[in-house]
């Protein structure tokens, strides 16, 4: 049986939200109503209803309001099993915006899970671990808020085959901007083809998707996300950047699934395809989701001291100390993939070396110094990749924190050096991230009792999780790799 949550419904809807809800609906002619959840791997799912459902509803104590929306929990990945399958959604009414890329007027809410038998909020959806985190946080007195900035990157591409079956297996993605067409008779051909490694960043021609990612950031803004950049990325072939401002830790990891529907959805508008695989391309750069974050108390930001490294505090080293502490483990959830760890490999940008350090980023924790602003100061957690979920990958790093400051974890002195440049027994002596999903499969089981500290991560989430990541592992290592049949096929 999936343990359930002892919490009752975290937050009532007042009839000034739904009222707003309705403003909304009828300002905008809205004709549906659409409602997103979030899977336990990390992908928005959704169903609509007609916006007449909605409008003009304005009691809490009625309808939807109150008794929330059901569905069938057994087709969702990481959720219920078959005999246990109905589950409702409460609809989160400050989520609500225009959808950004539907033809019909369409409205977009997030929702949280229930289960609808003991009316509890459900533990293994993601945007509730995210609001326990939230609240374990407070419940400390370490400080009322944490505030994150994922840095996201992804590859646009205009061509994608893959397939796998019992007698081949292959896949083959092209670019109009890769260096691998400088040769191909395109009719014409107009060159201008970012070379390896030599994408960060040159102005257009050479950066054929500038309008694109203006086009994407614009319906971002739309949607309340506020944007501070965007630019083309190291790698050939489409790799871009686009860098939200900072926020808090549910609202940003909102922020980061309405930024990836709205990636994909404008590039499949253009005719092209996005992806957040960390290692699409063999031999150039990955894509990573570094991480900044920060821990707050009314106005003064904690993480800031002048006189300290970096000017940075004593509290912020000790966070540093648990993310470096149960760094391992959190890779179960930062790169929770299989892929993940074709780009966690030295020599790449990567940061797999498990050391802190002023702008090095070579270091798995980098130190920004743009700015002497106390407002500014954070640290950046280097090793996440996009396919992460962002609520259980916020989560498990703010936990991996509060582990630190209250067990006052020395993450030791700062590293200076180009950590790549080390060699034999001097590399040996610095510890790095997993090798493979695998083993950080196996640190998550070994140590995970900091996850569950104020019920936020809970077991059953845990042994999920573990189960869900073991069948991937295997999918991958029962079936013959291409470069086997190069290596082995004539001997």
């Amino acid at each position: 049986m999936v343990q359930k949550s002892k919490s009752t419904k975290m937050t009532s809807v007042t009839k000034e939200q739904i009222s707003s809800v309705n403003t909304l609906i009828k300002k905008n002619d809205i004709k549906i109503v659409d409602l997103k959840f979030n899977d336990l791997p990390g992908l928005w799912q959704h169903f609509s209803i007609p916006a007449t459902e909605l409008n003009g509803s304005t009691s809490p104590d009625a309808g939807i309001w109150a008794e929330g929306i059901g569905f069938d929990g057994s087709s969702i990945r990481g959720f219920q099993k078959i005999q246990e399958s109905d589950m409702l959604l409460y609809l989160d009414t400050a989520t609500a915006v225009v959808d950004p890329v539907c033809e019909i007027p369409t409205v977009s809410i997030i929702c949280d899970v229930y289960d609808p038998v003991t009316k509890s909020a459900y533990t293994r959806d993601p945007r509730y671990i995210a609001q326990k985190a939230e609240a374990y946080l407070k419940s400390t007195g370490i400080a009322d808020k944490s505030f994150w900035g994922p840095e996201y990157e992804f590859f646009l591409f205009n061509d994608v085959r893959f397939s796998q079956s019992v007698n081949q297996g292959f896949y083959s993605v092209d670019s109009i901007e890769g260096s691998w067409n400088s040769g191909r008779d395109e009719q014409p051909n107009l060159g201008y083809k970012p070379r390896y490694k030599e994408g960060y960043f040159p102005v257009p021609p050479h950066d054929s998707l500038q309008d694109i990612r203006s086009q994407i950031i614009l319906k971002m803004i739309e949607t309340g996300i506020p944007v501070e950049v965007h630019h083309h990325e190291v790698a050939t072939a489409g790799q871009c950047e686009i860098d939200m401002r900072y926020s808090s830790l549910v609202n940003m990891a909102d922020h980061c699934m309405m930024y990836k529907y709205i990636v994909k959805n404008m590039a499949q508008q253009f005719g092209m395809v996005a992806t957040f695989m960390p290692k699409p391309l063999f031999g150039d750069n990955g894509s990573g989701m570094h991480t900044h974050q920060s821990l707050w108390k009314g106005d003064q930001n904690l993480f800031f001291d002048a006189k300290g490294y970096g000017m940075i505090s004593q509290l912020a080293k000790y966070y540093i100390g648990g993310l470096l502490e149960h760094a391992n483990a959190l890779m179960a959830f930062c790169a929770p993939t299989t892929n993940s760890y074709k780009r966690l490999v030295p020599g790449y940008e990567a940061p797999v070396n498990l050391v802190y350090s002023m702008r090095n980023r070579s270091a798995a924790v980098r130190i920004p110094m743009y700015t002497e602003n106390p407002k500014a100061k954070r640290i950046e957690f280097r090793p996440p990749d996009p396919m992460c979920n962002p609520y259980l990958s916020f989560s498990a790093l703010l936990m991996a924190g509060i582990d630190g400051i209250k067990k006052k974890i020395d993450p030791g002195h700062a590293f200076e050096g180009n950590t790549y440049d080390l060699h034999g027994k001097d590399a040996k002596k610095i510890p790095t991230v997993p090798g493979s999903l695998e083993q950080a499969i196996d640190a998550l089981e070994a140590d995970h009792k900091f996850l569950l500290q104020g019920d936020v991560f809970t077991q059953d989430v845990i042994d999920v999780w573990i189960d869900y990541k073991r069948a991937e592992m295997d999918g991958v290592r029962l079936r013959p790799h291409p470069w086997e049949y190069h290596l082995y096929f004539d001997m």
